[in-house]
């Protein structure tokens, strides 16, 4: 290992030592996965390829707040220690989060034709899916429209549990239970 590497390392495990858990977790969610978290409702439906930076980054300051070395599993320290959502999900969350806002009518105004509740459609409310609250989806033809907020809100949004598609819900309600079903997809997928 060259010097500066060594350097750096050595000053890393010091400003570790410095800090709490506690501390090094509030500084990592305010400085790294605000910024992982930004716009990353864009990456809704892009491969694996494409996020694995974004994952890599938010492994990384996983592993600065807990003190775990560079080749140990990580899975259980976002699982257990941190209780973040790995990237994937983040931008379900994102996204989910996008369309309630919308559906609600608190979202951009520019979004307010894309969400489109299947019984608000005159001849599809005696459909089953119009009594589920479920989201009328267009059709498209390229993959970069399936992509597109206009098709993937009413997808995100068709696929989460009846409960939390509930037009009862209180925005905090949602939230909390949203992390809470992506949280156990994520990590707990045999209990679904």
């Amino acid at each position: 290992m060259s010097s500066a590497a060594a350097s750096i390392n050595s000053g890393n495990c010091e400003v570790r030592r410095s800090l709490t858990v506690e501390a090094r977790r509030t500084l990592a969610t305010a400085f790294v996965a605000t910024q992982v978290n930004y716009c990353n409702a864009v990456f809704y439906g892009v491969t694996t390829q494409v996020t694995c930076r974004l994952r890599m980054v938010l492994n990384a300051a996983a592993r600065l707040v807990v003190g775990t070395g560079k080749f140990d599993c990580i899975t259980p320290v976002l699982r257990d220690i941190l209780h973040w959502l790995p990237v994937p999900q983040r931008i379900q969350f994102k996204g989910a989060s996008a369309t309630y806002d919308c559906v609600h009518g608190t979202g951009p105004a520019y979004f307010k034709d894309v969400c489109t509740l299947v019984i608000d459609i005159a001849d599809r409310s005696n459909l089953r899916s119009a009594q589920y609250g479920d989201m009328f989806v267009p059709r498209t033809r390229t993959e970069f429209g399936r992509r597109s907020f206009h098709m993937a809100a009413p997808a995100v949004w068709n696929a989460l549990p009846s409960h939390l598609r509930s037009t009862t819900i209180s925005c905090g309600q949602f939230r909390a239970g949203l992390k809470t079903y992506l949280f156990n997809l994520a990590f707990y997928t045999d209990s679904l």
